[in-house]
């Protein structure tokens, strides 16, 4: 759906007028392409403090077929060749002045930063820490990504990822995801690693080949993206959705070469049914998308009990019983992972969507309780959490409401379903072993809520 908005504001006439009003320009966002480079320009790469992880991400980058080049000295100068992405280390850090390094060296470098360029900071986990002044030190990266992510323009995004003693072999599957179009509407975000046996290399082309993805709501927009980019990845993808879609089911398993089963996941029957569909036509599954949801929006005071029980029996409900009749029934394949749909409602709150809200953040409690279990199956259990995705449903809205959602992030428009859908993606390779228990946002950075 075209962003009537950024095409005014990048014509020749609305480049004018934009800037002498002084309003926004929002980047065109550079989203992955099959075959396409990682980067759109050489990396350089600093550290602050004994940046342990600093060979690691070079030799990450040169494996990518990223150019290194040398960090930028003079904070003066923004001469030279623009840059593709800056990487900082700054594990080892052990109080707020070792940040000052940090400065010396994002100040000159996102200078030099071209648009859809990326900013990616690794440190220790701040729980970890040794001391005050250390933790300190730790969680400052936070805030340090978050406000980089606010001041970059032109499409470019900051993350950042804790990496623990122990869990370095995890690092290149955050890292490329962070600086690939992949990750064109995930800003301002990060992700804590875990120890896990995570694969050196796999398929760049298809890193899902021969595996079995289950995508639940798969008839229609965000599902039926993500039901696209998991058979672009080279899954077989199983779309599940209720009987009354079933013609829109079928249309997205032909196009992407799938099976579509007709499943109310709401029904009491439904786990089994699925699990033994699973064992029946494909001996197991590597992948469980939990996308079903629904919306039944009114003030809570105004709320009937068939609009609460209706949204938690979908949205939250469901997910536990599914997932629970997956690991009790034998049918999740090793290295199996499972990802859950959240929403940025159930992270900042939503008037008039109290149920919703509570629905999906119940679904990232249940996230982080589950992933000891999925780690010591050698699984994962992670979740997204979209904000404002441009859909048929958004369309709908009023022109105010639609604008002020789209505008309120930090890239200063509405995310597609396929920003959603490459993040699910990602959380389903197996070099993402290392991700377990997060949910990663895929909100542009909204300015509303954490």
């Amino acid at each position: 759906m075209a962003d009537w908005y950024s095409n005014f504001a990048h014509s020749g006439f609305g480049t004018t007028v934009t800037k002498q009003l002084g309003l926004p320009r929002p980047g065109v966002l550079r989203r992955y392409e099959p075959g396409g480079p990682l980067l759109e320009g050489p990396a350089v790469v600093g550290s602050a403090g004994t940046g342990r992880l600093r060979d690691t991400v070079t030799a990450v980058l040169r494996d990518a077929g990223v150019t290194v080049v040398s960090p930028v000295v003079a904070d003066g100068d923004a001469s030279g060749e623009k840059l593709g992405a800056v990487v900082l280390d700054a594990t080892g850090v052990t109080g707020p002045a070792d940040l000052a390094a940090a400065h010396d060296f994002l100040a000159p470098a996102i200078k030099r930063l071209r648009a859809n360029g990326r900013v990616v900071i690794l440190t220790d986990p701040p729980a970890a820490a040794d001391s005050p002044a250390q933790a300190a030190a730790r969680q400052a990266v936070d805030g340090l990504t978050r406000s980089i992510g606010k001041e970059l323009r032109d499409g470019s995004t900051a993350n950042a990822i804790y990496v623990p003693e122990g869990a370095e072999s995890g690092v290149a599957g955050p890292l490329t995801f962070f600086l690939s179009g992949r990750s064109a509407y995930v800003d301002g975000q990060g992700v804590t690693l875990s120890a896990a046996d995570v694969p050196a290399t796999q398929d760049a082309a298809k890193p899902l080949a021969g595996k079995v993805v289950v995508v639940t709501g798969a008839a229609r927009g965000i599902g039926a993206s993500i039901a696209d980019v998991m058979a672009r990845d080279g899954a077989h993808v199983v779309a599940v959705d209720i009987p009354a879609a079933g013609d829109s089911l079928a249309a997205v398993a032909n196009r992407i070469g799938g099976t579509a089963l007709q499943l109310d996941i709401t029904a009491a029957d439904a786990p089994q049914r699925l699990v033994e569909h699973l064992k029946e036509r494909h001996g197991g599954v590597d992948v469980i998308v939990h996308n079903a949801g629904i919306t039944r929006d009114k003030l809570l005071v105004n709320m009937d009990a068939a609009r609460w029980n209706s949204v938690m029996a979908v949205n939250l409900q469901a997910q536990l019983d599914l997932t629970e009749a997956l690991l009790d029934g034998d049918v999740l394949n090793p290295g199996a992972r499972v990802v859950c749909v959240s929403s940025q409602s159930g992270i900042a709150g939503n008037r008039g969507q109290t149920n919703y809200a509570a629905s999906k953040a119940g679904v990232i409690g249940m996230v982080r309780a589950w992933a000891p279990t999925f780690a010591e199956r050698g699984a994962t259990i992670n979740a997204v959490a979209p904000g404002f995705i441009v859909t048929e449903m958004t369309a709908k809205m009023p022109f105010g409401t639609r604008e002020i959602g789209a505008r309120l992030n930090s890239l200063q428009q509405g995310g597609l379903p396929v920003d959603v859908a490459e993040t699910i993606a990602w959380l389903s390779q197996p070099t993402s072993a290392g991700v377990n228990g997060q949910t990663v946002r895929v909100c542009g950075q909204s300015l509303l809520g954490a």
